[in-house]
């Protein structure tokens, strides 16, 4: 594995067969197998991993693993100004770490999000601090709450989401959820919804050639004249001005 500086949270999936030669880098490495096992060897020490059990290996750890049996692994690769600044300091404590129901739902829904062709930033961003909480077996907190809830908006926000649905999402009352995006985002839930579906709205627009009603429907807008209108306010465009200008760029630059 490369040791070049890393983002504050790098995600890969992977899979291991016969054992190389020892690894260590400068970043911590959390492994969440998918399904399978693993067997590793950490800083001399045996262990494994598997659908019940993770492992949180320390930076500047010499560290080889291998399996005999087919498998896959979250791999998330956490730098150290986020180890500083967060709770992974907890995990390093006891680098197995026990994954509990929650913890299984949260590495199953990636799972799920990486075969649709879903895993982006957001979602990433979204999911680690609550699996954090998780895996540290503490009440998630209300801002990672909000961040996954975050995250799978940006993902799919055609689907029927609601002030209430959002609030149900992340667990918290709708006053709280409205307390939360005015500290976090100065914004409101709805208004930021909004925006999520415009930009969808815009991006279908852009790469296909499906009706405006179509993608009205696919981003989120009851009709073509709910999208209308919410681009109108925000972007001042009509959905078929706005398609036709990206068109004129395109062709500009070809």
């Amino acid at each position: 594995m490369s040791s070049t500086p890393h983002p504050a949270f790098d995600l890969s999936f992977r899979s291991y067969a016969e054992i190389g030669a020892p690894n260590r880098h400068d970043f911590v490495q959390l492994v969440l197998p998918l399904h399978g096992q693993l067997l590793l060897e950490i800083d001399g020490k045996q262990g494994k991993v598997d659908a019940q059990q993770g492992v949180v290996i320390p930076a500047n750890t010499w560290h080889a693993q291998h399996s005999r049996v087919a498998n896959r692994s979250i791999i998330v690769d956490v730098n150290a100004a986020a180890v500083e600044q967060g709770s992974w300091g907890r995990l390093l404590e006891r680098p197995y770490a026990a994954l509990g129901p929650g913890a299984r739902k949260l590495i199953e829904y990636l799972g799920i999000m990486a075969g649709q062709q879903a895993l982006t930033p957001a979602v990433i961003h979204g999911w680690t601090p609550l699996l954090l909480d998780t895996l540290l077996q503490t009440a998630p907190q209300a801002r990672s709450r909000l961040a996954a809830l975050l995250a799978r908006v940006q993902a799919e926000p055609g689907l029927p989401w609601s002030t209430l649905s959002m609030a149900r999402f992340a667990s918290l009352s709708v006053s709280r959820l409205h307390a939360l995006f005015r500290e976090e985002m100065d914004t409101s839930p709805h208004a930021w919804l909004q925006q999520q579906r415009i930009g969808r709205a815009c991006d279908l627009l852009a790469a296909s050639d499906a009706s405006i009603a179509e993608i009205a429907l696919a981003a989120g807008f009851s009709e073509q004249s709910a999208l209308t209108r919410a681009m109108r306010d925000s972007i001042d465009a009509t959905p078929a001005a706005y398609r036709r200008q990206r068109r004129e760029n395109r062709s500009k630059t070809q």
